[in-house]
């Protein structure tokens, strides 16, 4: 008769400097596969912002030489082109430009919200041909902005359909609030689809288990929309809503290639970076872009710290720790 022979267990304290050991090697070897997409990350994103706020603080003045009587740029290192920003001739058009990206921003996506959830909700309804209207949901996001630009600039023609439609003559390509209303219309008829996707996700996620027990309560469709449906999308909404936002606060080649560059009633802090870089003055622009950025990065820091917007997947439990 035979008995086995059990192996002895090592003592319990050698257990957890063997796995502090195994998770160092692991971070190390994830940060060794991560070490290409961060150093190509630090060349095309990192090195650009330090270029740029390298160039905002540079000063340009441009004067005759007493001695060769030839035209000479002489620059420094200053605050000149942050203060001119804010005051000086530039200041009423630097708020203007100010003023028309944030009412394209939040009017804008205010409105692709709505517009967006809407289509979500068709098309997560089970019909025939399902399929065939969230391909062609999604035609206009899919269409590059400049011919979309184009696309609309045709339409809003002096004989364009839209004057025949409305029965107007309206010159919706000048100077007023009419070129606005054409730029927030394009925008919404491009960017509403890509909300309505998000949303869509949002919605293919919530249990039908949650309808059946709030048709069994009596809730009707408004009373599920907004006890329900809302709050469970809320997390993917909240991400779209961020996207478009960001991607509204940087909007160029919609109102550029629609309107014209450097029209008032249109223009935007990245239309007006590009017209001080277009005249050679880099400092500015470089400044603009400055400006726009930590705009931008402010918008961000609300809607992730504030409104909880779930960029990495984390869900509840992430929230908590």
């Amino acid at each position: 008769m035979t008995t086995a022979v059990q192996a002895p267990t090592p003592p319990a304290k050698a257990v957890g400097p063997m796995r502090q050991d195994r998770r160092r090697g692991v971070g190390r070897f994830a940060a060794l596969l991560l070490s290409p997409t961060v150093l190509v990350l630090a060349l095309v994103i990192g090195y650009p912002i330090v270029s740029a706020l390298r160039l905002s603080f540079q000063v340009t003045h441009q004067g005759i030489n007493p001695t060769t009587g030839m035209v000479e740029n002489t620059s420094h290192v200053g605050l000149a082109n942050y203060a001119g920003i804010f005051s000086g001739d530039s200041a009423s058009q630097f708020w203007n430009a100010f003023w028309n990206t944030t009412t394209f921003t939040v009017a804008g996506v205010a409105i692709e919200t709505v517009i967006g959830v809407a289509m979500a909700l068709i098309m997560h309804k089970a019909f025939r041909g399902r399929g065939i209207v969230r391909a062609s949901v999604l035609v206009p996001w899919a269409i590059p902005t400049a011919i979309s630009g184009l696309l609309w600039k045709w339409i809003f023609q002096s004989d364009g359909i839209a004057n025949t439609v409305l029965h107007t003559h309206v010159l919706w390509t000048t100077e007023g609030f009419h070129a606005w209303g054409a730029v927030l219309i394009a925008d919404v008829w491009k960017t509403a689809p890509f909300i309505g996707l998000l949303a869509l996700a949002g919605l293919q996620v919530i249990p039908g288990e949650v309808y059946e027990a709030a048709k069994v309560d009596g809730s009707g469709p408004w009373r599920t929309f907004f006890r329900i449906t809302l709050p469970l999308a809320r997390p993917a909404l909240v991400v779209a809503v961020l996207f478009r936002m960001l991607d509204a606060l940087r909007m160029f080649d919609l109102p550029f290639v629609l309107i014209g560059a450097h029209k008032h009633s249109v223009e935007t802090l990245s239309t007006f970076a590009w017209y001080e870089a277009s005249n050679l003055r880099y400092g500015t622009a470089a400044a603009y872009s400055t400006v726009l950025f930590l705009y931008i990065a402010v918008v961000a820091f609300v809607f992730v710290k504030v409104l909880g917007a779930d960029l990495i997947g984390r869900g509840v439990e992430g929230k908590k720790k």
